[in-house]
């Protein structure tokens, strides 16, 4: 029954793990960052500013890549911004950009000077005054009918970079549906990001699997393939697209975590017990992965979950007891700790770890059942009582806890 009961309540723990290391995957992570560093949580940190080929699978690339757009020096407007754009080219992006805007106080209607400042303060990572200048330079060359796509593409970039997907969106379609143009990779990223990012999953799922056909190893598009997979109850696709990620990408903590709870999801829902088994030793094997890159009592309370379910339980009690002592560790550590502690025998120390897991959490119905089994199991039964009481008043239709208070009651003086 206890067995039974921890199942369910395991296969909840992943969830609210997954919800906490990907807001890599809702709120805006997973984010492309430098590791080792928080995930993705979600998920979008700065990038560099430069860019090439093959960055996407560089360990150490940002989430997002600005693509190198050159303007052209101005040969139309009133302000003369040739310097500007000769600083711009000397990646001197603040002085360029403090010239271009100062020419463009004097000739706001001069739409190079707007989009020369634009760029420099892309390059500079100030994506919300990039995202200002730019819209204005494009404006302009609306109204002058003499639009210029490098300017629509990099108003685009800093929409994404400012996490302004619903206004990135419409840029970069256009971007990527030209007539007679191959779309370029990294736009049609972006696009699936904004997709995703908009609500438009099966959008984003079309959009990246372009991507992805076009370049098998973009361990990027292949994380978010995962995440959709996830958000379908896709588990089987979501594994094998993170999968391929984590190879492509060895230190993407982001597809660590998610593949680790993924394996772990489908081997509670499971009723094949060689399948299950198989699948907790997967998820095992990923949380190893994912502990090589990030140490934090999150990461290795979702590792320590695995270890518990493929039953691995000295180990898990030692992964576990290690992130009880970092400051953020949850009442879930210590509820797992206390779990690993039970099945190794080690009563006293399980005691230990589900009373504090109670004081963190005292209305987790589920601590209470562990900690009532683990005083009956000792014999220490009006507290085993005590603890399967306060269950009861917490869930007075369990009957479980009915059972075991009715089981207990006649030991306890």
């Amino acid at each position: 029954m206890i067995n039974r009961l921890f199942r369910q309540f395991l296969l909840l723990a992943i969830v609210i793990l997954s919800v906490a290391g990907f807001a890599l995957a809702q709120s805006s992570r997973p984010r492309r960052v430098r590791q080792p560093e928080k995930p993705a949580e979600d998920p979008l940190l700065r990038p560099e500013p430069k860019a090439s080929p093959t960055a996407k699978n560089n360990s150490n690339r940002p989430l997002i890549d600005v693509q190198p757009v050159k303007p052209v020096v101005n040969t139309v407007g009133a302000g003369d911004t040739s310097h500007a754009y000769q600083l711009l080219q000397q990646k001197e992006f603040a002085a360029a950009a403090k010239e271009a805007k100062d020419i463009a106080a004097q000739f706001p209607n001069d739409s190079e000077a707007w989009k020369i400042a634009g760029f420099a303060e892309l390059n500079l990572k100030q994506y919300a005054q990039a995202s200002d200048d730019l819209q204005k330079a494009l404006d302009l060359q609306q109204v002058s009918k003499r639009e210029d796509p490098n300017t629509a593409d990099a108003l685009a970039q800093s929409f994404v970079l400012a996490e302004k997907f619903d206004r990135a969106l419409p840029l970069l379609v256009t971007a990527t549906t030209r007539p007679g143009a191959a779309p370029d990779p990294a736009m049609l990223y972006f696009r699936g990001l904004a997709e995703y990012k908009t609500g438009k999953p099966l959008d984003a799922e079309r959009t990246l699997n372009a991507v992805v056909k076009a370049n098998p190893k973009d361990s990027l598009a292949l994380f978010y393939l995962g995440q959709i997979a996830v958000g379908k109850n896709d588990l089987d696709g979501a594994i094998a697209a993170l999968n391929r990620a984590t190879v492509n990408d060895p230190r993407f903590a982001a597809a660590w975590t998610l593949l680790t709870s993924a394996y772990l999801r489908r081997a509670a829902l499971s009723t094949d017990t060689t399948k299950s088994a198989a699948d907790y030793l997967s998820a095992v094997r990923a949380g190893e992965g994912l502990i090589k890159i990030r140490t934090d009592a999150e990461a290795v309370t979702l590792f320590g979950q695995a270890l518990i379910g493929s039953e691995q339980y000295p180990r898990a009690a030692a992964a576990l007891e290690r992130a009880t002592q970092e400051p953020d560790a949850k009442a879930v550590t210590f509820y797992l700790l206390g779990i690993a502690q039970s099945r190794a025998k080690n009563f006293p120390k399980a005691i230990t770890a589900l009373q504090t897991a109670a004081q963190k959490s005292p209305d987790d119905i589920n601590v209470y059942r562990e900690l009532g089994y683990a005083y009956e199991i000792t014999k220490q039964y009006a507290k085993a009582l005590a603890a399967y009481q306060k269950g009861l008043t917490l869930a007075p239709a369990d009957s479980d806890f009915k059972e075991a208070v009715e089981r207990v009651q006649p030991f306890a003086k």
